[in-house]
C-alpha cells in the first residue's frame, strides 16, 4: 500500500478570518477514532462553531462537527464530541499564557490530511469589533479595485 503524500483539505473556517484578527497559527495532530477518520476521508466536517480549550496542560477541540460514518455500526462516534489535540508542551504553555489575555481565544482555521495524518490548523486570535470588520472588508474591496485597474491598463498597453 502506497503512503499518502501532500495535503488534502477537508474543511475550512472562513468565518474565523472575518471575525477574528489572527495573531499566531499552529499545526496540531488530532486523536480520532476509526469511524471519525473514515468520515473525514469522505470530506465531511464543519469547523464553524469550533473552539479550543486548554485544561490540565492539554488542548481540547470542542464543537467541531464530524458526521457519523454512514457504514459504521455500534462503534460509531458521536458527531460533536471533544477531541484531544496533539501539541508540544512549549506550544501549549505559550497558548495558555497568551489566551488568558483579554479578548484572546483559540479557534480552528482548517482541517486537513497531511501525509495521511489528520491535522488541524489552530490560531491564537483576538475578536474584531464591528468597525474592524467593516474596515477589513473596505481594504479588501479597495485592493481588488486597484488590481482590476492595473490589469486593465496592462491589457490596453499590450493591445
Amino acid at each position: 500500500m502506497a503512503k499518502e503524500k501532500g495535503r488534502k483539505l477537508i474543511a475550512q473556517n472562513k468565518k474565523a478570518r472575518h471575525d477574528y484578527l489572527i495573531i499566531d497559527t499552529y499545526e496540531a495532530g488530532l486523536v480520532l477514532t476509526g469511524t471519525e477518520v473514515k468520515s473525514l476521508r469522505q470530506g465531511r466536517a464543519s469547523l464553524v462553531d469550533g473552539f479550543v480549550q486548554l485544561s490540565d496542560a492539554e488542548a481540547w477541540l470542542h464543537n467541531v462537527h464530524v458526521p457519523e460514518y454512514s457504514q459504521g455500526t455500534w462503534t460509531n462516534h458521536s458527531a460533536r464530541r471533544k477531541r484531544k489535540l496533539l501539541l508540544h508542551r512549549e506550544e501549549i504553555d505559550k497558548l495558555q499564557s497568551k489566551s488568558q489575555e483579554t479578548g484572546h481565544t483559540i479557534v480552528p482555521l482548517s482541517l486537513y490530511f497531511k501525509d495521511g495524518r489528520a491535522k488541524v490548523e489552530i490560531a491564537l486570535a483576538k475578536g474584531k469589533k464591528e468597525y474592524d470588520k467593516r474596515q477589513t472588508l473596505r481594504e479588501k474591496q479597495d485592493r481588488r479595485e486597484t488590481d482590476r485597474a492595473i490589469s486593465a491598463v496592462r491589457r490596453k498597453q499590450r493591445a
